[in-house]
């Protein structure tokens, strides 16, 4: 377990934990994920941790070419699973996502479900899959947990990577949503009486368009 990292209170961002996200592969088949993001402060000691057990693993697997290899991943964004959140730039705005700007982030994912704790520690038994949504459904971009998460080595014909699992969280505590969050619109609803059927009232009949004339 020495080589299992501890987060505490990080945020979620970008959780796919209820049903796992799923992608094509270049060889046609689907590669299924129960992932999401990590954000916390630079100086954060789960973070620390992680870093230097990923450079332990590095030395370790190619003692040789270490530096040159540790340099390669932290050159190329598609080869390490954390960064700085200054880098996560939205399409749309070109500015950093909600919660990244100013913290680092890990990525951690795994094909399985990840193991869900509960608030007095103990995890939810994984047959229960009633129990297991209604405590996932908690966990929303934005609110606060605890993870555990893994560091492993990619070395294989897409190159040599610093990847992590996923192993286990639990919520913390809530936190500002991400984006603009669930929509309210319980305003525009009032009460339904007896007496309303709900049906629409007639439209004019509309003329059919020239190429469904004749």
């Amino acid at each position: 377990m020495s080589d299992v990292i501890f987060l505490s209170n990080v945020r979620l961002s970008f959780p796919n934990i209820i049903q796992p996200q799923r992608r094509p592969t270049e060889s046609g088949e689907e590669r299924v994920s129960y992932n999401c993001e990590l954000l916390m402060p630079p100086d954060h000691l789960g973070f620390k941790q992680f870093m230097t057990e990923a450079g332990k693993m590095v030395s370790a697997k190619w003692p040789e070419h270490a530096a040159s290899i540790m340099q390669m991943i932290q050159n190329d964004r598609k080869f390490r699973c954390y960064g700085n959140g200054d880098e996560k730039l939205n399409k749309k705005t070109f500015k950093p996502y909600d919660g990244y700007a100013g913290n680092v982030y890990i990525t951690a994912g795994r094909d399985s479900q990840p193991q869900i704790i509960q608030a007095d520690g103990t995890p939810i038994d994984p047959t229960n899959s009633m129990a297991y949504q209604q405590l996932t459904r908690k966990m929303y971009g934005g609110c606060y947990v605890n993870a555990a998460v893994k560091p492993w080595l990619q070395d294989n014909k897409h190159g040599r990577a610093i990847r992590c699992d996923l192993i286990a969280l639990q919520f913390a505590k809530d936190g500002e949503a991400f984006g603009e969050g669930a929509v309210d619109a319980s305003n525009l609803f009032g009460a339904v009486t007896g007496g309303d059927s709900g049906a629409a009232p007639a439209a004019p009949a509309m003329p059919l368009p020239p190429f469904m004339q004749g």
